[in-house]
Parts: C-alpha cells; structure tokens; sequence
C-alpha cells in the first residue's frame, strides 16, 4: 500500500473540494465548517475566509472559480478577492448546506446538498448548466463521490449514509443523467463508508473512505485494486494534479473525532499527497 504525506499541515475542521487548476498548477481546498478556501504558494498557505459554508469549486479561466456555497454559486476572482452571485442553491433552507461537487464534461457541475446535522434523507444531488439549476435526484442524506468517467458517458454520485454508490449513463450532447441509476459500490457488508472520488484517466474510480485512512481504487468493474494509506481517519476527498496529473492529494477532517484520537499524533485535517502509477483527468473547465 503506498502511503501519503503532508502536503499542507493545516488542520481543517472538515477539508472537502480539492481541486487542481490546471491553468495555475495549484492546488485549491476547503474547509467547509471555519467557511474557508484554501491553496499553497510556495511554502506559505492563503486563506479566503466566507461567511458561509462554501464547499466545492470548478474553473472557470485562470482567476476565476466557481464556487458552491449553502446558499448558491458564484465566481470567485482569486486575485482581487470578490465574489460575484450567480443563482440560488436551496437559499430559502437554512438548515441545509452545499456538500461534494464536480464540474463534468459538458461544462456543467454537479453538487449535493445536506442537513447541517446529517438527518437523513434531506439533501439531494442538482446540477448547474448554463445558468440553470436543476435538481437531479432528491432524498439523499450525505451525497458525495460525484465524478465522471474519462469517456464522459457515466457519472457517479454516492450517500454516504447509506454506503453506495450509483453510476448513471449520460446524455449527449447536453450531459444530462439517462434511465435509472445502477449500482456502482455497495459497501453495507464491509462498513466502508465512501466520500469523495475521482475517476483517472484510465477508468479506474479512486475513493476517499470516511474513517477508514485511506483512498481506495476500485476497477470500472468495482472491484477493489490498491489503496493509498492516508495519516488521518477521515479521508474525505481525493484530486489529481501535478505536471503530470500522476500526484494524488486527499483532503481530511477533524470533525467527529474524540479528543483521545485528536491527540494520537496524526495529522487529523491535513491535506495528504501522493505520487502514483497512474494519471489523473484534467478538472474540466466550468462554461457559464
């Protein structure tokens, strides 16, 4: 099993959303509870501090992000520092806040919602393309491992909560889901509890498992393959990125933790990187 390093010591509440900017060979998370993005320049890290949850992002151009919060998407210029609101994402529920997203092929994201408690079967999956947000499956309690297939005829998207993850066929030439979500990774019977994922460029589905300290990779076959060891218990998202896309990063989490594990002397709430075997996908570019 290959195991991470620290890439960035910076103990989040609860990282989520890595995210590579090919434009900017950088890497860009977030902590979804202190309401921050981060990145690294150099061997400093910057900050941008919100005034909501803000919990995933896509790119846009060089400076711009897309940025998913509890209450909408907006661009966000990373040099100036300011936002700019697009449309309203369940603004009227202050009980829910944005979770996992991804941008897929077609330029559109994806993105679920969640309670802020996690009670069951109040959050949902809905996706944003060409300034319309559409909801695309309801009634999900933790939605995550929203990623799409280097081919770009699949996507998956996954509950936490309920251990599984879905694959859904997708529609040309728009990308919207067709016919019935299939399952993808049923892990009721091992207790694995599947977050964040990310599909390299060979097909294979790489997924952070909440608890478990690791990233596995599960075949297009879903079945398991190799595991990247991760120095914390809850690895909660992995990104590609480097010269190369051959790097993996996973953020991490501190939320949930006894103080007794908070002191074992990992690095709880880093954010993890290790190099591969294999090559990831570029991010796709968000078109507004």
């Amino acid at each position: 099993m290959t195991t991470a390093g620290i890439y960035d010591a910076t103990p989040c509440a609860l990282g989520e959303g890595p995210l590579w900017h090919p434009e900017r060979a950088g890497l860009y998370w977030f902590d979804i509870l202190r309401f921050r993005l981060h990145t690294r320049q150099g061997a400093e890290t910057r900050q941008w501090q919100f005034d909501e949850h803000v919990s995933a992002a896509g790119w846009i151009d060089r400076d711009q992000l897309l940025v998913v919060s509890e209450t909408g998407f907006f661009t966000f210029d990373l040099e100036a520092g300011t936002r700019t609101d697009l449309v309203p994402l369940e603004a009227d529920r202050t009980d829910t806040r944005s979770n996992d997203g991804r941008a897929d092929p077609w330029g559109g994201f994806w993105v679920g919602t969640m309670s802020k408690t996690a009670a069951p079967e109040q959050g949902a999956i809905y996706r944003f393309y060409k300034g319309e947000v559409r909801l695309l499956y309801p009634d999900v309690s933790i939605p995550n491992a929203i990623a799409f297939a280097p081919d770009g005829k699949t996507a998956t998207f996954g509950d936490t909560a309920r251990k599984t993850v879905w694959r859904v066929a997708l529609s040309d030439p728009d990308g919207w889901p067709v016919g019935e979500p299939q399952t993808f990774l049923d892990q009721r019977e091992t207790g694995l509890n599947p977050d964040g994922a990310v599909f390299d460029a060979a097909g294979n589905f790489w997924c952070a498992e909440w608890g478990a300290s690791r990233v596995a990779c599960y075949g297009s076959d879903g079945q398991f393959q190799s595991a990247v060891a991760i120095g914390a218990s809850h690895s909660s998202c992995p990104a590609f990125g480097g010269p190369d896309m051959s790097t993996i990063y996973c953020t991490t989490a501190r939320q949930g933790l006894s103080a007794e594990t908070l002191a074992d002397g990992r690095a709880h709430g880093a954010t993890y990187v290790a190099s591969t075997d294999t090559r990831g996908q570029a991010e796709h570019r968000v078109i507004l």
